[in-house]
């Protein structure tokens, strides 16, 4: 992952630890490390990164665009209150004028979208809106 990532997020003693290394995104939801790297043996945790890190979060709010402050229960709030969501059409409007900054605001240093989409999916599904998931391109079965 890029440093710049790294630089925006990590709170200043963790920042004063960083090393001239390549850093990895520990993408394993029930592990308290956010940052790591083999080379450098220094890991950074939730605790010393500046923004809850959503992945790793299981209680509200669940931060999952980061750019434009978007949580699971926004997207959850809006699919029980009308049967869909126009949250991606949104993020995808605001990436295309170029207001995102997912290298420097999202802890992954990624797009928000894949995340934005599963969660839409998984909300879809569980309010049997059928036809909305289908056409938002939901798989058949979401975990």
């Amino acid at each position: 992952m890029k440093r710049r990532t790294l630089e925006h997020m990590l709170r200043g003693e963790a920042l004063a630890r960083l090393k001239n290394a390549e850093y990895f995104f520990c993408v394993t939801a029930t592990c308290p490390v956010v940052y790591f790297s083999g080379e450098a043996e220094s890991l950074f945790d939730k605790g010393e990164v500046k923004v809850r890190v959503g992945l790793k979060e299981t209680e509200d709010p669940v931060p999952v665009c980061y750019c434009f402050g978007i949580t699971e229960r926004m997207i959850r709030q809006q699919i029980a209150a009308t049967g869909r969501t126009t949250i991606p059409q949104y993020i995808r409007e605001q990436v295309r004028a170029g207001r995102c900054a997912c290298e420097i605001k999202n802890p992954s240093g990624r797009c928000c979208l894949g995340a934005v989409m599963k969660i839409v999916c998984k909300a879809l599904k569980a309010n049997e809106e059928e036809l909305a998931s289908e056409a938002m391109g939901c798989p058949r079965t979401v975990r």
